[in-house]
């Protein structure tokens, strides 16, 4: 039985890299730069049938792979399409993605659950960010990180703690595969049949838009208000959750978070709007100053950080919150740190404004623009149920700012989203700067007292 993943496969493991859409780069890392510092033999059936699991270390980055080995030239029909998912072939036989592999894949939930856990069926989910998602009998999803940190994954860490306190509104963990170091997968109950927020949304927006006779989104069949107002109500349940499980910030960390969040907006409106041809800085002037004079931003707890309708999925048992990993534009330090609840709630209120311009262009005909009251009223009307499920929560209002400063709080926050949002849609997608910079314009006009 061989000791060690095939070295002239390794050398092939640059340009595997490079076609994978969880690596961090664009272009192979130089063969020099990639160092296989942990290498684990999963599974084997004989010297040309394996699984292994190989740590790398690339260019000070660590991924992590997990690639089956079977004799060359035997069929493989489940990587039809997918060639980017195959390494090489050297010395008889050929790697690839295990988790393409329905044998394998098994065997992978067997290996990160000691054995607790195993499945007859296993499928790959099609999209990929930072790591792959394997759904085994329709009941448990695994995660496999691929790029990986030192310490405690921010979407274990979070949903562990949460379940351990009774917020039932996330995935049931049932895998924890870490090695001291890395977090390197994690098991979930699967939310079969559920949806995701944000197909529902897109539903009301059509429904609505398609019903010229309709004077309201209250009045349309596919109103999203009372699926809004309950959302409120569990992202309150989460952030008392939160707070249970990992307590409060300090008045001065508090303080100094928000010091250092109100001094980066001055120069990040400076930047885009030096990139835009506009002065968003100078326009931005009153409400600076309105930010500046708040002294205590109220109370700070570990929020999700990357809240949106994608994040979340409503099932027949209720609405289910999903992946606490982030931002993943920002450092993990940042991600972790505690932040207002209006970081979370902002971020809800600004992927209603995306759904209700994403579904315009989905139509792409001439009453684009005719269609923008309608859209600013279906997200007003979505925005406000979503807010008063929020607030009606008895005990949130421990987790508020007082009431005199609490406008210009969640104004930063989103104002904060809305500069991260058009940085991307900068980089990513042009075409859709518009968005962000629709509702920056309308902050801004705003002041910062709500």
């Amino acid at each position: 039985m061989p000791e060690h993943f095939p070295s002239e496969l390794v050398e092939r493991l640059p340009e595997y890299l490079a076609a994978q859409r969880w690596y961090a780069g664009s272009e192979p890392p130089p063969a020099a730069e990639v160092e296989v510092t942990a290498q684990r033999l999963l599974w084997s059936a004989g010297a040309d049938h394996q699984m292994w699991q190989l740590i790398l270390d690339v260019a000070g980055e660590t991924y992590q792979v997990v690639l089956g080995v079977r004799p060359d030239g035997e069929p493989a029909d489940f990587l039809n399409g997918h060639d980017s998912s195959v390494v090489g072939s050297a010395e008889g036989v050929f790697a690839y993605d295990a988790t393409w592999d329905s044998e394998l894949a098994r065997k992978l939930l067997e290996a990160a659950s000691g054995g607790r856990e195993s499945a007859s069926r296993s499928r790959p989910m099609a999209a990929e960010q930072s790591n792959t998602s394997i759904v085994y009998d329709d009941r448990l999803i695994l995660k496999l990180f691929r790029h990986l940190r030192p310490g405690p994954n921010p979407d274990v860490e979070v949903t562990s703690a949460l379940a351990d306190v009774g917020f039932a509104n996330v995935a049931a963990p049932l895998v924890r595969w870490r090695d001291g170091t890395y977090d390197l997968a994690f098991g979930q109950e699967f939310l079969s049949g559920g949806s995701e927020g944000w197909a529902l949304a897109l539903t009301s927006l059509r429904d609505f838009y398609n019903s010229p006779e309709v004077a309201t989104p209250a009045e349309a069949g596919g109103d999203f208000g009372g699926e809004a107002g309950r959302l409120g109500k569990v992202t309150a349940d989460m952030h008392l959750g939160l707070q249970k499980a990992f307590g409060t910030a300090t008045p001065d960390a508090m303080a100094g978070s928000w010091a250092a969040l109100v001094a980066s907006l001055a120069g990040r409106l400076e930047a885009a709007g030096r990139h835009l041809g506009r002065d968003l800085l100078g326009a931005a002037r009153t409400l600076l100053v309105r930010l500046e004079e708040v002294s205590d931003p109220g109370p700070g707890i570990r929020v999700h950080g990357d809240y949106h309708l994608g994040q979340v999925m409503r099932t027949d048992m209720g609405w289910y919150v999903l992946d606490f990993e982030g931002e993943p534009g920002r450092p993990v330090e940042e991600r972790t740190r505690p932040a207002s609840v209006f970081k979370d709630v902002t971020g809800m209120l600004r992927s209603l404004h995306y759904a209700s311009r994403h579904a315009l262009v989905e139509r792409a005909v001439a009453d684009w623009a005719e269609m923008v009251p309608a859209a600013r009223m279906w997200e007003s009307h979505n925005r406000q149920a979503f807010l008063e499920g929020y607030r009606r929560h008895p005990e949130v209002s421990q987790l508020l700012p007082d009431a005199e400063v609490a406008a210009a709080v969640m104004t930063a926050y989103e104002l904060d989203k809305c500069l991260y949002e058009l940085d991307y849609e900068l980089l990513h997608r042009p075409e859709w700067v518009a968005i962000p910079l629709d509702a920056l314009e309308r902050l801004v006009e705003g002041g910062g007292d709500g």
